[in-house]
């Protein structure tokens, strides 16, 4: 079994959720007693926020590099930055180390267009929702991409950082949530991307009127694919 490295913390919220599915899907393919081969960073989130709201991209890039870097000498086989919203910086940190960086954005499209979806609604923090590093990755792969309008993409990034992230879980987010979801299938929406690892605390597909498609869930699965050899790194 290959080694998974994980780089967390951003937020831990949802870095326990990469943990706890990475070791239950190895346990369901494998039985018994056995858990996923892991090493993980976890880096203070206030720190690597600070740097997302004054725009320091390129600094944040370095400190997660660096992050990388450690995780590759501490034997990770492949590298998972457990975040959507920095994978703005995926290029900087794959070029710092010479193992595979799992990028989250491929393997949800992966997902996405076998369900045969290429229309597809994608919610997560106003910095992936409204900067193109996320959506033209996803466009890469032939999906045309919707995001809700100025006003809802507002609430669904105070909920994702004023809720979720501290582990506030609030039926009426769950609601409002609901609704945006709605109004973005109604204009033409075929599935939705959770492009938050947090937003998978508040909404299941039972939530979503059109196929959902968890990122977290997608990214630890296909690691965890990869260090269990069933696809090709």
């Amino acid at each position: 079994m290959l080694t998974i490295g994980l780089l967390g913390g951003m937020s831990w919220q949802s870095t326990v959720e990469y943990y706890r599915i990475a070791n239950e899907l190895v346990a369901a393919r494998l039985g018994g007693l056995h858990s996923a081969r892991l090493v993980m960073s976890s880096v203070d989130f206030a720190e690597i926020g600070q740097l997302q709201r004054s725009g320091q991209w390129d600094v944040a890039g370095q400190v997660l590099a660096q992050e990388a870097r450690n995780l590759q000498a501490a034997g990770a086989d492949m590298v998972l930055i457990c975040t959507n919203t920095m994978h703005k910086v995926a290029d900087q940190v794959a070029a710092a180390i010479t193992v595979p960086l799992v990028h989250l954005a491929d393997t949800t499209a992966a997902a996405v267009r076998a369900e045969g979806v290429r229309k597809v609604a994608l919610l997560g923090t106003a910095f992936t929702m409204e900067q193109d590093f996320y959506r033209d990755r996803l466009a890469s792969h032939g999906l045309e991409v919707l995001v809700p309008p100025a006003e809802d993409r507002e609430l669904v990034h105070r909920v994702i950082f004023e809720e979720l992230c501290v582990g506030v879980v609030r039926d009426e987010s769950r609601q409002a949530y609901r609704e945006i979801i709605t109004r973005l299938v109604e204009q033409g929406a075929e599935g939705v991307i959770l492009g938050c690892t947090e937003i998978e605390l508040l909404i299941s597909p039972d939530d979503c009127p059109v196929p959902s498609f968890p990122t977290t869930r997608l990214h630890i699965g296909a690691a965890v694919d990869r260090a269990l050899e069933l696809t090709s790194v």
